[in-house]
């Protein structure tokens, strides 16, 4: 024991481990969620051991908001003690462990509270739990292949352990905007240790792409496991082999030439077709559509409905070839404050529609249905190809923010900036001292660049104005010199919350995803296989870790298949795929931390940007509240803990 300990005191710098409780904390304050109704999921203590190399373990635990305050774990190693970590330490241990057999590690709460158990493998890897996939075929066409795209993750089975649901995307999938005949969506779950659980496959009739199926994946009757809904169609087959709707139904599109004359938009005149030639195949305008929740635990089909609203007549949502009728997005929100619901919604770049449901553990059920069409033109083409959850106004119940728009808890409107479509926000808190919910956009109509805006009311409070169309931007707090978060985009450059411009671009600094790695407080940049950190001192984009053999999803959008607060202590874990599609890699950081945080899936804002994040064009998750280099300078007092 005497000789780990020593290893890792060599390894970890002696310190103040701040704890920081989510659940008590005046940082985001203005969210009022009664956390003793609240349903949410049961965490377990979610240890994991890497090897970080042939002589030594690392542990990472969960440090839970139902622990003691100066809570001391005892670490045991094939039921002998091994260690104890103090009260003020990180919730990681270094254990020197030159043996390369199995080893079962245990954690337990001295002053009580959850245990944790974790089996490291002979085979164990170096920083990154190893998960054998099943790799899927299209046995209609040899020559489609099939690669792990987005995935989400919940305990699907009641073990306490978050298990894995990932999409499989085919090569031949398209934009909706293309022509073209595309394979099923299949969807697989799996345990950590790579063990399959279920294969749902959607069928013909559902489309491959990013905009078409968004599956939620979320404990939404408080049963201890979670459910998954998505959107279905005739010859949907669940996990038991059972078709929903008629399994001989085709309503693709046929392959034929329907003149250019076809492809004007009546609501939008001269806008073309911007397929592959002037060719339908593949488009799917007609047919029933449905809605169906699946058992997470056997991927067996629960209950069946029909999806609403109804596409109707395509060119009625913006075009006449059903791009913008097939354009979904979906979330999970707390609307009454205590009970998850899920939230599927269709259109933004024109007609939008959101449809509100709860979920009793035998039916789904309409709790509202907002459409545009019936609100006026405010709430009309403002969607992003992505949202974001949280109570913004402080009853206590979630709103969605939709881009340029937002929406009341009770599915009205709760403003509209009237800026238009974008492709990336954020919402979090982003001033240290401001207990405000804020968004950063960026928009695509050549005029308003990007923008913060207070999420609650839609004032705009810092803009950049901006002629060309800008499709990304990021905000997290990567320079200490500055307050609160940097924010940055095409339009913007770095910007610190004060509208000051810090810098006009940085080389390498990424605007895709960003993850907590390293164990400071500040953020770090994630972007093609790669973390990265902003150096404030030189100015550079510094690489960290490159995941070698491995391949981020979406072209340029470069996302892993989930990235996120899933396991271990308070940072944050990379899901992504190995090239051959063969395998995931689940990478935790192996670096030394000072802090202990409550996990960050008690934010119930940052639990649902993990459940989000598949939705369209993927977004890094981001709590409700200010996290950041600024906390250690607030001289604020946390259950006895100050910074």
């Amino acid at each position: 024991m005497k000789k780990s300990l020593s290893v890792f005191h060599g390894i970890i710098k002696k310190g103040l481990a701040f704890a920081l409780p989510l659940l008590a904390s005046p940082v985001g304050a203005q969210t009022h969620y009664d956390y003793a109704k609240m349903q949410r999921e049961p965490l377990g203590r979610g240890l994991v051991a890497v090897r970080t190399s042939s002589d030594s373990v690392m542990l990472s635990w969960r440090y839970l908001s139902s622990d003691a305050i100066k809570q001391t774990f005892t670490i045991l190693r094939d039921g002998k003690k091994i260690a104890t970590v103090p009260a003020r330490h990180s919730t990681t241990y270094m254990d020197y462990n030159p043996s390369n057999k199995a080893a079962r590690y245990e954690v337990i709460p001295e002053k009580g509270g959850i245990k944790g158990a974790w089996t490291l493998t002979e085979s164990a890897a170096l920083g990154y739990l190893d998960i054998a996939i099943n790799q899927p075929k299209d046995p209609n066409n040899e020559r489609v292949t099939y690669s792990a795209n987005d995935a989400s993750m919940a305990d699907l089975d009641g073990d306490g352990q978050m298990e894995i649901v990932l999409k499989w995307d085919p090569n031949n999938s398209k934009d909706n905007s293309q022509s073209g005949i595309t394979s099923p969506v299949i969807v697989d779950a799996y345990e950590l240790d790579g063990t399959q659980l279920w294969r749902i496959n959607l069928g013909r009739n559902i489309r491959a792409g990013a905009h078409y199926t968004q599956f939620m994946v979320y404990d939404l009757d408080f049963d201890g496991c979670a459910e998954v809904v998505m959107k279905t169609a005739d010859g949907t087959t669940d996990a038991k082999g059972k078709v929903i709707g008629d399994a001989n139904a085709d309503w693709r599109e046929g392959v034929q030439d329907h003149g250019e004359t076809d492809f004007n938009s009546p609501q939008h005149p001269g806008e073309r077709f911007r397929g592959e030639g002037r060719k339908r195949g593949g488009f799917i305008a007609r047919g029933p559509e449905y809605l169906t929740v699946f058992s997470g635990k056997t991927g067996e089909a629960i209950h069946t409905l029909d999806y609403q609203p109804a596409r109707g007549a395509v060119d009625g949502w913006g075009d006449n070839y059903a791009n913008r009728s097939e354009r979904y997005l979906a979330c999970v929100a707390y609307l009454d404050g205590i009970h998850p619901s899920v939230v599927m919604c269709r259109g933004y770049y024109t007609r939008t529609t959101l449809w509100a449901l709860d979920f009793d553990g035998k039916e789904l059920k309409t709790r509202w249905l907002f459409d545009s069409d019936k609100v006026g033109r405010d709430y009309f083409g403002q969607g992003n190809h992505n949202l974001r959850v949280g109570d913004v106004d402080g009853d206590g119940k979630d709103e969605i923010i939709y881009g340029s728009c937002a929406f009341d808890h009770d599915g009205t409107g709760l403003y509209s900036t009237r800026m238009g479509h974008g492709d990336a926000m954020h919402l979090t808190g982003y001033f240290p001292n401001d207990d405000r919910l804020y968004v950063w956009d960026c928009h695509e109509n050549k005029r308003d660049g990007a923008e913060l805006h207070d999420a609650a009311t839609g004032k705009i409070i810092i803009q950049f104005p901006d002629n060309t169309d800008v499709g990304r931007c990021m905000a997290t707090d990567i320079d200490p010199t500055n307050p609160g978060l940097e924010m940055w985009s095409a339009a913007s450059g770095v910007v610190n919350v004060k509208g000051e411009r810090i810098l006009n671009g940085v080389k390498g600094l990424s605007t895709n995803m960003a993850v907590w790695w390293d164990g400071d407080l500040l953020r770090e940049l994630l972007d093609h296989e790669t973390v990265s950190k902003y150096n404030w001192n030189t100015k550079r984009v510094d690489a960290l870790i490159h995941f070698d053999d491995c391949q981020f999803n979406n072209g340029t959008k470069s996302n892993p298949c989930l990235q996120g607060d899933v396991i271990g202590d308070w940072r944050e874990e990379v899901l992504v795929r190995t090239r051959d599609n063969q395998h995931l890699r689940l990478y935790v950081s192996t670096l030394p931390t000072e802090y202990r945080f409550h996990t960050f899936l008690e934010d119930p804002v940052y639990r649902i940007s993990i459940t989000t994040q598949n939705v369209a064009y993927n977004q890094p998750t981001q709590p409700g509240f200010f996290f950041g280099e600024d906390l250690k300078k607030s001289g604020k007092t946390f259950r006895g803990w100050k910074f």
